[in-house]
């Protein structure tokens, strides 16, 4: 089974929900050893792409829903999280193209290509305490699912498991990227926002895919 437009919209739905509902949680992480604004400018960037979700024109694609996602992102979320995400979703709408039903093999090239984004945009490697260490594993879980021939809401289940274990990950990690690398050693013993933001948000992709909104 597929993971077609419907999940798309349900995905970004229920990621809306999920920054909503961890906004405070997200904006405390990021004070611990950011700015503190991770939180806030996650839940503004979502909602400001709801209302957008319901002009899709006919025939739409999971592609469609993920560029709508990233340029609405880009333009409305500061720090640097927006252009992090934006070029994450943007990627992944390519490397999805205009497919209708995206199967597992078409999941592991989405995550992927989002990695490959944020990790070119923002120029970090695995271990440096940033949302690529959530990404990464969530990368090698999938393709690891995939590869098993597991199906695409359970490719995309693993991703989310790897990446909630990817953020928890980081609380030891001294950050060598990003405002939280200014505080060196003091940065380790705090998770960081931007990773565990994304296993929010694979988390969200992955129930979708189980509720049934798959072709």
């Amino acid at each position: 089974m597929g993971l077609d437009i419907t999940w798309a919209v349900d995905w970004v739905r229920r990621s809306a929900e999920s920054m909503s509902e961890h906004r405070v949680e997200l904006i405390n992480l990021d004070r611990e050893i950011g700015d503190g604004d991770h939180g806030e400018n996650m839940d503004r960037g979502f909602q400001a792409v709801l209302p957008k979700l319901d002009d899709l024109p006919a025939g739409s694609t999971p592609s469609d829903v993920l560029k709508l996602l990233a340029t609405t992102l880009i333009s409305t979320v500061g720090g640097a999280a927006g252009p992090l995400y934006g070029t994450a979703y943007l990627k992944a709408s390519g490397a999805v193209g205009g497919e209708v039903s995206l199967d597992a093999e078409a999941v592991v090239r989405m995550l992927e290509a989002a990695r490959d984004g944020i990790v070119l945009r923002g120029k970090a490697e695995l271990g440096d305490k940033t949302m690529v260490d959530a990404w990464s594993p969530a990368v090698e879980a999938a393709r690891g699912a995939a590869e098993s021939g597991a199906t695409a809401a359970t490719t995309l289940q693993a991703a989310a498991d790897a990446a909630a274990e990817g953020a928890v990950a980081t609380e030891p990690l001294v950050a060598r990227k990003g405002r939280a690398s200014y505080l060196g050693e003091r940065s380790a013993g705090h998770r960081d926002p931007g990773a565990q933001s994304t296993a929010y948000l694979l988390a969200a992709g992955a129930a979708a895919a189980s509720n049934g909104t798959s072709a």
